[in-house]
């Protein structure tokens, strides 16, 4: 009973969140990439007729993906990290998933209708960011794998850490090395008188 109470549980080995990430951001890496061949870099946020993989793109676009990507792939080394990244993927595409609907004409007003449609979106690019705000949701809350370690284990883990340490002994100091007018301990004990007290 009380070796359950001080076990601990910790994350073991990669977990299934940093396996999206990577993957994941590699992908958009490569589309955003990609984008940038069929759009070059001119009208940054212009309308452009250029597409991947049937989806509409143009240089501010494609820059987002890269982006997203290169800070993805920086954010793998780490099952908290990992999630993070779940939820910027989430509101990311999740905002822009609710702009493509507004520009669409889906929503019936458009509060931001003055800022235009800078990232090029149309139909097909809402099923798509409607994905990728799933995908990050999913890389947000997917359940980790654990490790429980018992006391045993942590004091293997100790000993095996302090074998592994180099110790270093210091001599202590010859007592006959001593000028004669230092006196050692054992040199006191003897020079005392009987009737004192120790």
């Amino acid at each position: 009973m009380a070796r359950a109470q001080r076990a601990r549980i910790r994350t073991a080995g990669l977990q299934p969140a940093q396996v999206l990430v990577g993957l994941s951001s590699l992908a958009f890496l490569v589309f955003g990439i990609v984008g940038f061949t069929r759009t070059g870099f001119a009208d940054f946020v212009g309308r452009s007729d250029a597409t991947v993989l049937g989806f509409s793109v143009n240089p501010l676009y494609n820059l987002g993906f890269v982006l997203l990507g290169a800070i993805g792939l920086l954010l793998t080394f780490g099952s908290g990290r990992s999630r993070v990244f779940g939820l910027l993927t989430f509101v990311a595409f999740g905002a822009l998933f609710v702009w493509g609907l507004m520009i669409a004409g889906t929503v019936s007003t458009n509060p931001v209708s003055q800022a235009g449609n800078p990232f090029n979106l149309n139909g097909p690019d809402n099923w798509l960011h409607l994905g990728l705000a799933a995908l990050g949701l999913v890389i947000a809350f997917l359940p980790a794998r654990h490790k429980v370690l018992l006391p045993e284990d942590e004091e293997e883990t100790v000993v095996a850490d302090r074998a592994d340490s180099a110790t270093v002994v210091e001599p202590l100091p010859d007592a006959s090395r001593r000028p004669k007018h230092e006196k050692g301990p054992a040199v006191t004990r003897e020079e005392r008188p009987p009737g004192l007290a120790h």
